[in-house]
């Protein structure tokens, strides 16, 4: 272990990952202690320039935010082959670890974390900063269930020279939003889902989107709408289905349009909920070596800042969908030309033939709704009672009567 960086005293690691180490450390000047993040450059010089300009990246985007829910810059710089930002030193644990060890968290504690992250995130989006990798181990709790958004990692500025490539996807495959999954230019309310999906997951004890590999996960993405929270966990009330819904919405135009909104709604059905009692545990970390979570490419591998997903009880995601070529031949079923074009761009594959999409058409019958239901079973009387001859024609009216009746129950 180093003992130095630049002036800093290290005192120790706290957590290692892909990336580098994080310390923990002493700034002498002024007798503070300090968490520094690292980063090794000693690899290729494309690799390096890339490293080093979305590491200074974070320093950027992070150190011009000050806010109560947002971890602070202290300083950034360099020592040898190790660039290093230091930071505030949170005393406290990682939302992902405290979810793995608590299950399920009272209602009003979750949606107290929730607000919380909301609202870093809405300053952070006012200055023009999208976070880009929301998930409960880029968020610490603290003293008081005090909760700091971490990592900026892979934010994306106006200002930023880091371009992502095109067809690259930055981010957790299980928090990505639909248009992050399909490689689209992004904003705030890419931001927006994630959080909806890290409060699904709060809710419930399960990811809304999951699958065995990382191209079932975006194909879930882009096509699957879970099943209310409320229909895993008896505890959410009604309104809190909605505000998901919303968050959790495909389409950019019916989701939420900014945090700020998001956190009100939040707000509103939090002071309807009873408080617990109860105060979320920080003060046993989990044991073991911690990993950072990282940037990762879509090349199917696993996010190590992740626990494995558990199976959504609603998930119906066959486990055929295991490859991208799979995942072009179903999208192509289900989305809009424009959509398919862009991920053929993401996957850099050709779009799938009539043949394939017809191979990968879905055998199962599709449930329809009370209306089509109604109009199935008036054709089929049809058909089995249609008239021989004129002399049935009484028969045909007791048939249609019964039919009116029978779509009316169904309708009401």
């Amino acid at each position: 272990m180093i003992n130095q960086l630049g002036r800093y005293e290290v005192l120790g690691e706290l957590g290692q990952g892909a990336m580098g180490i994080v310390y923990k450390a002493k700034d002498p000047l002024i007798d503070r202690i300090v968490a520094i993040k690292t980063i090794n450059l000693s690899m290729a010089m494309e690799e390096k320039e890339e490293y080093e300009g979305r590491f200074y990246q974070e320093a950027k985007a992070a150190g011009r935010l000050s806010h109560p829910n947002i971890v602070t810059i202290y300083d950034v710089g360099k020592s040898g082959e190790v660039a290093y930002i230091a930071m505030e030193f949170l005393q406290g644990r990682e939302l992902r670890d405290i979810m793995n060890d608590s299950g399920l968290l009272p209602v009003d504690q979750v949606v107290d974390i929730v607000v919380q992250v909301a609202k870093g995130l809405a300053y952070a989006h006012e200055h023009d900063i999208v976070h880009r990798d929301v998930k409960p181990s880029n968020i610490m709790i603290v003293r008081d269930g005090h909760v700091k958004i971490t990592d900026f990692g892979i934010a994306r500025m106006a200002s930023s020279a880091v371009r992502t490539q095109t067809g690259m996807v930055l981010g957790s495959p299980k928090y990505m939003s639909p248009e992050q999954v399909m490689g689209k230019a992004i904003d705030q309310r890419s931001d927006i889902f994630s959080l909806g999906v890290m409060l699904y997951e709060m809710l419930t004890g399960v990811a809304p989107f999951t699958g065995e590999n990382v191209n079932a996960i975006m194909y879930q993405t882009l096509n699957a709408v879970p099943a209310p929270p409320n229909t895993l966990n008896q505890s959410v009330p009604e309104m809190l289905n909605f505000i998901v819904a919303k968050a959790l919405a495909k389409g950019l135009d019916d989701r939420y349009q900014n945090a700020k909104d998001f956190a009100e709604d939040l707000k509103a059905c939090r002071d309807t909920l009873p408080r617990s009692k109860t105060q979320i545990d920080i003060s046993q970390p989990v044991a073991g070596e911690k990993k950072l979570a990282d940037a990762i490419a879509m090349t199917g591998g696993k996010d190590a800042g992740d626990e494995e997903a558990k199976p959504a009880a609603t998930a119906g995601l066959s486990t055929a969908f295991d490859s991208a070529a799979a995942t072009m031949r179903l999208a192509a079923l289900t989305g809009s030309s424009e959509d398919v074009d862009e991920l053929s761009k993401t996957f850099k594959m050709a779009r799938p033939s009539a043949e394939a999409m017809k191979q990968a058409a879905p055998k199962a019958p599709v449930r329809a709704s009370s209306a089509q239901s109604a109009r199935s079973v008036e054709h089929q009387v049809r058909v089995e009672h249609a008239p021989v001859g004129g002399g049935n024609g009484l028969l045909l009216i007791v048939v249609m009567l019964l039919l009116v009746g029978i779509a009316a129950i169904f309708l009401s």
